[in-house]
This record gives structure tokens, C-alpha cells and sequence, in this order.
């Protein structure tokens, strides 16, 4: 089944081989559609490669058929005629074929794969005809995706080039699914996930956070395979990408929930939210649309702050993740845009999150880590349980200018990663770089949290600034001064 070679794949092979059925769908759907089709049909050929290989070792060991085509030989099972050479077999009505061999996959796999192969309407011969097809699948048939000729760290890697590539293709809707994973990479570091404990992602997309945590426990030689992983996505072909994203990066303890955790968040005991020793998240941005009105009286409590205006949602987020975060470990790094640090319609939100105690650092990035957007990332860290040393305390970080750039893309080098890393690690000030500034300080400064206003760069610094390290602190300070202007006009109207 499939070819013969075991020879083992290059990550450059495996690579071309992906973005290669992809190919096949240009003028036909468009970028953003490409995972809808792609990963199903990756993780489909995945299972039934592995299959046949845990078969092969199996009957080498039994020496019987019906022995080795015992369910506890298997990670996954794969009923008679749902197989992908089944499907390969198949001359006409191809996208039937597909979707009756998935829906016998998941049915047989039940509790584990449900649902796992997403939304896709394969029957559909205007959009997919036959021909296109079985082009796709003969494609994939080229090459054995087994365990032996494409390890799972492997295939993981060339899972996320695919998720980046698609992201690439598909312009402003890449970021609902991918998040760049040099910064992903930097806010795991900073919270430093432990073995045995619980990690969630509220708005998990493809779920390259969790995966990233699980990494990150990996490089450290640390136990990884009891860390608890959940996350919730809105989007079912998303939600159901995270699945296989994180079964084909080789993680089988994980629970991703489809909805809407703003309305109907999934993970709870009771009448209270479940609680997450570790949360990671880059909630979607300002939305307009979302239920005010039952956010105003939430009856799993996380209005702790109060109620977000209606035209953004950042806020809404930010206290569901707050009310999750475990009392004792609580700790979470959340990506967000540099205006939640100083809009002027959030700063009563601000200022009783400040007053919390809650906040740990805010860290302000340079323009470009936002996928497919030239705006200005920060990442806000929260801890529940903080040291005395470091209660009442708020480390600012501007690292603006630690960015780098190369063909087009923005990401953070290990330079950058281990500088900023540092910074956060010391707590330190470090002049034009970093500031710890008391809460009391941030009060009386209107409750801001725009990071010029406390670090502060040297005449010397700006010297060696770069235009968009400028530029990103010129749009800052001038929202806040544009802020307090404002402020200042309501307050002469209303005297």
C-alpha cells in the first residue's frame, strides 16, 4: 500500500510534498479554503500509513492476521473499506468515497476522533470535481507517511510550515489560525510550564500554542506526556485542525472544545469556571459583535473588572482568562494589540486591573508579529500567586526594536527571544529597555499602562532607533496625549 521506499523523508522533501497538493487547488478554491481540504487528507493518509505499519509489526510478531489486527496493536482503527487505498480505488463519486471513509474513521474511533475531520462538503463536484480529486489523492499516494519514514517531530514541523504557508496564501484571514510562533515560542519561556500541569488556550485556533507549550517541556528534557492541554475555537474547521495538529505532533492528552467562549465558555465544574495552571492566548481583536448585554451580568463571574464597550471585546477576553487562572499557579501571557494599554473608553477596566494585583509585565513588540498586519504587538503577563519582592510591582519592557525581518516575513531571533527573555527574568530597570514601576504610580498616571511613558529612551538610544521603533513610539504617546485631550474637553463641557 502507497510506495515501497522506507528511505526517510527530508524536512525539505516533506515540505514540497505538502505545499505540492496544494498547488493542485490554485483557480479552483480560494487560499483561505486550502485547509479545509489539505489536512483532512494529510491526517486521513497519516493514520492509514501508520496503520499499515503497526499491522506490518504486529503480524511480524504474532505471525497471524487476525492477532495482529487487534485494536490494542493500533493507535487508531481503521474499519474494512475506509482505508486510503480504499478511497484510491474509487473512480467516480471520489469526494463520497472520502466522506463515508471519514465518517467511518471517526464513528469506529469514538471518544477520540470525533468529529476530528471538520466540516468539508467533499460532495461537492462543482467546486472539487472527480478529476481534481483524485489528482489529490495520487499526490499523496506518491509518498508513505509511516512513523519510520516521517517521525512525528518531523511531520509536526512540516504541519505548522503548512498552517504558515496557508496564512501566507490566504492574506486577512490567516489570522484567526496562526500566530507567529517565534513570539508564541517567547511567551511560553515566559511562564515556564511545568510537567503535570494544566494548559489552556480560550481561543486556540489551530492550536500552535499548546503544541508550542509541549515543545517548550520537550527541549527542557522534561516529562511532557502529562501536562493537561485544553483549548476552545469557534471555528469548527479550525477546531478540528487543532485536533489534528496536535495528534500528528504525537500529544493524545488534549481536549479542544468547539464554541464560543465568550458565550458559552466549555470548560467549567458546576457553576464555575475550570481553573489553568498555564494560559496562553491571542484572542481575536476588538470585535464588535458579542453579547454586551449577558457579559454585563455573567454568571460564571468574569465581569471582575467590568463591562468591555460594546465596539471591542479585548477586555471581555481578558477577564475570562483571568477568572481561569488557578488561585496558587495561575499564570498567563495574552498577545493583544498596544491599545488595550491606553484606550480611553477601557481605563476604568485598567485601573481595577492594575489595582488587582494581578498584573505581572507588560511588554510592548515592534510592528509585523500581528500575521499579515503592520500593526504594533504587546504581550500582557498576569500571575496570581507573586512574590513579595515583586507584589505592587509592574515590569515594563520595550522591545520595539528587537525584531527582525528577512524575506518578507517579521519574527523574533534567538537574540531578541533571550534578551527580552532576560529583561523579564531580572525584573529589573534597565535603561531605555526596562522599568519596574509601582501600581500606585500607574493610578496616579491615569491607569495607563503605554509602555513610553515608563521606559523611557536615552538621546542615544533613539540615535540607533530605527524608523519603525520610532514611529511605534510616536503612535503611542500620541493616542495618549489625543486621550487626554479628550478627557480634558468633556471635563470643560461638563463644568
Amino acid at each position: 500500500m502507497g510506495t515501497v521506499n522506507e528511505q526517510r523523508l527530508t524536512q525539505g522533501e516533506l515540505e514540497n510534498y505538502l505545499w505540492g497538493a496544494a498547488t493542485l487547488l490554485r483557480g479552483l478554491v480560494d487560499a483561505g479554503d486550502y485547509k479545509q481540504f489539505i489536512f483532512p487528507l494529510l491526517f486521513f493518509k497519516r493514520i492509514s500509513d501508520v496503520y499499515d505499519e503497526e499491522q506490518a509489526a504486529a503480524l511480524a510478531l504474532y505471525g497471524e492476521e487476525e492477532l495482529a489486527a487487534k485494536p490494542e496493536n493500533h493507535r487508531f482503527q481503521i474499519p474494512d473499506g475506509a482505508h486510503w487505498e480504499d478511497v484510491r480505488k474509487t473512480a467516480e463519486n471520489v469526494g463520497k468515497a472520502i466522506a463515508e471513509a471519514m465518517t467511518q474513521i471517526e464513528s469506529t474511533n469514538s471518544g477520540r476522533l470525533d468529529g476530528v475531520f471538520g466540516d468539508t462538503q467533499w460532495t461537492n463536484k462543482e467546486r472539487l470535481p472527480d478529476a481534481t480529486l483524485k489528482n489529490l489523492i495520487e499526490h499523496f499516494s506518491s509518498q508513505t507517511l509511516s512513523i519510520a519514514r516521517v517521525p512525528e517531530d518531523g511531520l509536526g514541523q512540516a504541519y505548522e510550515f503548512l498552517v504558515k504557508s496557508f496564512a501566507d496564501d490566504s492574506g486577512h484571514t490567516a489570522q484567526e489560525f496562526y500566530t507567529n510562533r517565534t513570539l508564541v515560542r517567547l511567551m511560553t519561556l515566559m511562564l515556564k510550564p511545568r510537567p503535570g500541569e494544566s494548559i489552556y488556550d480560550p481561543t486556540c485556533g489551530t492550536g500552535g500554542m499548546l503544541v508550542s507549550a509541549v515543545a517548550q517541556l520537550r527541549r527542557e528534557g522534561l516529562e511532557h506526556r502529562n501536562v493537561r492541554l485544553c483549548g476552545q475555537e469557534r471555528n469548527v474547521m479550525t477546531s478540528a485542525i487543532a485536533r489534528m495538529n496536535l495528534f500528528l505532533h504525537g500529544i493524545e492528552d488534549f481536549e479542544i472544545a468547539r464554541g464560543d467562549t465568550l458565550g458559552a465558555p466549555a470548560f467549567h465544574t458546576g457553576d464555575r469556571l475550570a481553573r489553568f495552571d498555564v494560559i496562553l492566548a491571542n484572542p481575536p481583536y476588538s470585535i464588535k459583535q458579542w453579547n454586551r448585554a449577558a457579559f454585563a451580568k455573567d454568571k460564571w463571574g468574569r465581569n471582575l473588572w467590568g463591562t468591555p464597550p460594546q465596539p471591542r471585546a479585548d477586555y471581555a477576553f481578558f477577564q475570562h482568562i483571568a477568572a481561569s487562572l488557578d488561585p496558587v499557579t495561575g499564570r498567563c501571557a495574552i498577545l493583544f494589540p498596544h491599545g488595550v494599554l491606553f484606550r480611553n473608553d477601557e481605563r476604568a477596566l485598567r485601573e481595577k486591573l492594575v489595582r488587582s494585583g494581578l498584573l505581572e509585565c507588560v511588554l510592548g513588540l515592534g510592528p509585523g508579529l500581528f500575521y499579515n498586519s503592520p500593526m504594533e504587538a504587546c504581550v500582557v503577563v498576569l500571575r496570581t500567586n507573586r512574590s513579595a519582592a515583586r507584589h505592587d510591582k509592574v515590569l515594563f519592557i520595550n522591545a520595539v526594536a528587537e525584531v527582525e525581518r528577512a524575506r518578507r516575513q517579521t519574527f523574533l531571533s534567538d537574540t531578541n527571544i533571550s534578551r527580552i527573555h532576560a529583561a523579564f527574568e531580572s525584573f529589573e530597570d534597565q535603561e531605555g529597555f526596562a522599568a519596574v514601576v509601582s501600581t500606585d504610580d500607574i493610578i496616579a498616571n491615569n491607569s495607563t499602562l503605554s509602555i513610553p511613558q515608563y521606559v523611557v529612551k536615552s538621546s542615544a538610544g533613539y540615535e540607533r532607533a530605527d524608523i519603525g521603533e520610532l514611529l511605534a513610539n510616536w503612535r503611542q504617546t500620541g493616542a495618549v496625549a489625543r486621550s487626554s485631550v479628550r478627557r480634558l474637553m468633556t471635563s470643560m463641557e461638563d463644568s
